[in-house]
């Protein structure tokens, strides 16, 4: 059998329709299939990629590993060398609050880990997320997503939790002293792209504080420099209680971390012991490349270019007649279609065009654009050349025909 007939056969998959590319090798802002096309990656694997596929500082950091050691043993009993100096890296980046770092191996793992903590902490059990927030799909990020459609089929799920309107701050009257803590995307990324509005953030600082409420920030697909700062809250005068990062942070490797105080943290040391364990999180490897890929983000000045370059994407679509309206955060773009009918001649068209472009979860006529940060003012040129053609060929014509 093909490996195509393979895939269908064997492989697990979540959805009837993937799009089914044979990609045979990856480098750049570019994909290479079987037969030799190239695609241009407009998503970074989702929000993976923001160093670029397979960049070479990435690769010689994996390729040192390996010849040192792979797993040894459980997560928390050795004392790995790329555990403790990325741990150390991202505290020397963070707040000095932010002191404690627990390696995990996704991003869905680190929400799990940060609401155990915030309960264990706390002592509480209600949970607050809120409404087209997108948290993951494992069984206690399942139960603060914010999409009924998603979780329903797999209820009961977690107790305890209540779910709030984004940036409604007259919901934020929900809050009260039983509650563990709040999670919140300060950019709602599978919502399209809705960023924290500043009175609705302050409002909620406010009262969580008063009540002594925890607030955990996902910056899983929002972190590492997506939004022209290496952290979301940078953008804000704020800190979180718990931060949450995966995806990007590993750099193009599996890894996932949730970053508290060390006092706050020291407590899934305890009452019980091991309360939190993981086999393979932290992978030596992963480290590695994530502080590789930390290095390449600041070293290679692409964090305060993500804004740069996000703006200059915006300006090239957003006078076509196919497109409605553009929300932006950095180099993270949600784009409405003019007309939502035509998302599956976009998509064909798309495709056609050699661009991999992916829809916002919980907006279908909403198409995402976060490319590696690596991308050039000419890749830019190019990519926006061919989306004109494809949302041209789906249903409109350019401005400027």
């Amino acid at each position: 059998m093909t490996e195509r007939e393979l895939f269908y056969r064997h492989l697990g998959l979540p959805s009837f329709y993937p799009v089914g590319l044979e990609i045979e090798r990856a480098e750049g802002i570019y994909l290479y299939d079987t037969s030799g096309e190239q695609y241009i990656d407009l998503v970074s694997g989702i929000a993976v990629s923001n160093t670029g596929h397979r960049h070479p500082k990435v690769l010689e950091a994996i390729r040192d590993q390996l010849d040192k050691y792979l797993h040894l043993n459980v997560y928390g009993e050795f004392i790995q060398s790329p555990q403790v100096h990325l741990a150390e890296r991202l505290a020397g980046l963070l707040p000095e609050k932010l002191d404690s770092v627990y390696f995990v191996n996704s991003g869905s793992e680190a929400i799990e880990g940060a609401l155990k903590l915030a309960k264990r902490f706390t002592g509480r059990t209600e949970i607050i997320s809120f409404i087209d927030a997108y948290h993951g799909s494992t069984h206690g990020s399942l139960s603060i997503l914010g999409n009924e459609a998603l979780k329903n089929a797999y209820r009961p799920l977690l107790p305890d939790v209540r779910q709030i309107e984004f940036n409604n701050y007259c919901h934020l009257e929900k809050i009260s002293k039983r509650t563990a803590c709040v999670v919140i995307e300060l950019v709602q990324a599978e919502a399209g792209i809705i960023p924290v509005e500043k009175y609705f953030l302050h409002q909620l600082k406010k009262r969580c504080a008063r009540d002594g409420v925890l607030i955990i920030v996902d910056d899983v697909q929002m972190g590492m420099g997506r939004t022209g700062k290496l952290f979301s809250f940078e953008h804000h005068d704020f800190v979180p209680d718990i931060l949450v990062l995966a995806k990007a942070l590993g750099a193009g490797m599996p890894l996932g971390a949730f970053i508290a105080p060390k006092k706050v943290m020291d407590t899934l040391a305890f009452n019980p012991e091991l309360g939190h364990i993981t086999t393979f999180g932290g992978h030596p490897v992963s480290c590695a490349a994530a502080l590789a890929g930390l290095d390449v983000l600041i070293s290679e000045g692409l964090i305060p270019l993500a804004e740069e370059k996000g703006k200059k994407i915006e300006e090239k679509l957003a006078h076509h007649p196919g497109v409605r309206e553009i929300r932006r955060a950095g180099l993270a773009l949600g784009i409405d279609l003019a007309n939502p009918e035509k998302r599956g001649q976009f998509m064909e068209a798309a495709l056609k065009q050699g661009l991999i472009i992916d829809w916002y979860l919980f907006k279908p006529a909403t198409f995402r654009i976060a490319p590696p940060l690596t991308i050039t003012d000419d890749e830019i040129e190019l990519a926006c050349g061919k989306v004109i053609l494809a949302l041209t060929e789906a249903g409109g014509r350019s401005n400027t025909e």
